[in-house]
This record gives C-alpha cells, structure tokens and sequence, in this order.
C-alpha cells in the first residue's frame, strides 16, 4: 500500500530532457506513479519513443519537440500543455548539456595535470559561445520555463518545480568550468525562486546527481583511465542508474515533500562527502 501523500494520481507534469537519460526516466517514473506528462525535447523520435512507454502504463503523454533555450517554444510548451489537460501541476527542468573536458584557459603547449583524461577535446579552448551555449541550455531554460509556468501555477497556488542540477555544483571539477557555474547557477536560481513562490504554496527544489549510467556517461566508461578517475572518487564504486535519480524526483512531486523547499538535494554516492572532484 502506496501512503496517500506519495501518491501523484492525475497530477499533470512538464518533464524537458524528456528523451533520454534522466529525464526520460523521470517521465517513465512520474508516469508510473499516476501522471499524464508532457514530455519536451529537441529530438522528435526519442520523445515518442518516451510516449509509447507512458502510453502502456495507462497515462497520456503529450509529445512536443522543442528547444528549450527558445522563449516561444518554451510558451507553446506550456500553452499546449494547458490547453491539452487544464493545469500544470509539476515541473520538471531536465534537459541540459555536457560542457566537456575542457581547461578555462587554453595555452598552447601548457598541459596541466590529467590533461590525458580529456582526450582530442583537450585543445579545444571554452569559447565566449561555448560558454553561452552552454549556460543557455542549463540555467537560461529553467529561468524561460519559470517565467512560462509561473503565472499558472501562482494563480492556482500550488505546484511542484524539480531542477536537475548536478554535484559538480559544488565540487569545482577539474577542466568542466562552465558546467559547474551553470549548475551553481542553477542551485542559486531554485533558492531565489523557492523563497519568491512558498507564499503561494509552491516547493522549488534541485536534484544534484553524481556520475550517472546515461548513454553519454557509458561511453565514458569504457575507457579504462576515465572510468578509474570515476569510481576511485565514488565511495559506492559505481554510478547512479537514472531510476534512482527518478525516485527522488517522484518524492519531490509528491505532496510528501511540502515542507522541503530552496533545497539542493545531492544523490552521488557519497562523492561530495569523500571530497573527490577531480573530474
């Protein structure tokens, strides 16, 4: 028996990123627990793959291909999804980029140490729009979604708001400097917004993954240096499945979780207390 306030029965959510990895597995999981879900991604056909999963746990999903760094493809997001169920009860800001192994300040013929670790992206300096592309897809789309949403979920106050951030936020990883201030960003953007909107009956919290088995992170992994750079720093000694990042996210959607709010919740095996932040 399932305990009332975990439960999400007919709840309706927006999960972007929808299409693999974790938010794909957030939209199986929300779905799983009783939501229809919208779920957003730039890649048609991984979205409707995501669909046909939900379809056959008895829930409607709700395909939109879009980029979620466009403000009028974030409002049409929101728009069909109310005009499609009525109301937007959860939001889930998944969707985000890799910066990849890259040193803030490439010099020509300096290498610092564990520049063997980053492979052919080691030249590859981090560019003023490397630096934007990536700050726009993982903090500028949460911030274009909360102004989108906002208004719908203040009016009716009440709402839940998940933003995937990562532990990289407070690690400070070696050559991933534009990842990890986009994420510090995003922890510091859900703080801001939680205290705006708990008035209104609203949580706004983050979820902080460590190394998790995506399809990106597998291909890592095969490479026996990066994958012992990984685990060493882990003391569970291994990666999170998607699932188990999905679970958290289902608690903080529930109405379990109304008392947590502006909150950074870290799910990384234990690297964060081990210290270990070298990549």
């Amino acid at each position: 028996m399932v305990l009332e306030e975990y439960g999400i029965e007919d709840k309706v959510a927006i999960v972007t990123g929808a299409g693999r990895g974790i938010g794909k597995a957030i939209a199986l999981v929300l779905a799983e627990a009783g939501a229809n879900v919208t779920v957003v991604a730039r890649t048609k056909e991984q979205i409707e793959e995501t669909a046909k999963e939900i379809s056959k746990l008895g829930h409607i999903a709700l395909t939109i291909p879009a980029d979620v760094t466009n403000e009028e493809q974030v409002k049409n997001v929101v728009e069909q999804t109310v005009s499609k169920f009525g109301k937007i009860d959860i939001l889930v800001n998944s969707a985000g980029i890799s910066s990849g192994m890259r040193p803030a300040v490439f010099v020509q013929g300096i290498k610092f140490p564990g520049w063997e670790l980053a492979g052919d992206e080691w030249d590859k300096p981090i560019t003023l729009e490397w630096w934007h592309e990536v700050m726009d897809a993982n903090l500028t789309s949460i911030f274009l979604f909360a102004q989108a949403v906002g208004p719908y979920m203040l009016k009716q106050k009440k709402g839940k708001v998940i933003n995937i951030s990562s532990n990289s936020a407070e690690l400070g990883s070696t050559y991933h400097s534009v990842y990890c201030v986009s994420k510090a960003g995003v922890n510091a953007f859900t703080r801001c917004l939680a205290s705006e909107w708990a008035p209104f009956n609203i949580c706004v919290n983050a979820i902080g993954p460590g190394a998790t088995k995506t399809r990106m992170m597998e291909g890592k992994l095969r490479d026996p240096l990066f994958k012992k750079a990984i685990l060493d720093g882990i003391p569970e000694g291994r990666v999170a499945e998607p699932r188990e990042i999905a679970l958290l996210a289902l608690y903080l959607a529930s109405d379990a979780s109304n008392y947590i709010n502006g909150e950074t919740i870290y799910i990384d095996g234990g690297q964060l207390g081990h210290g270990a932040g070298s990549i």
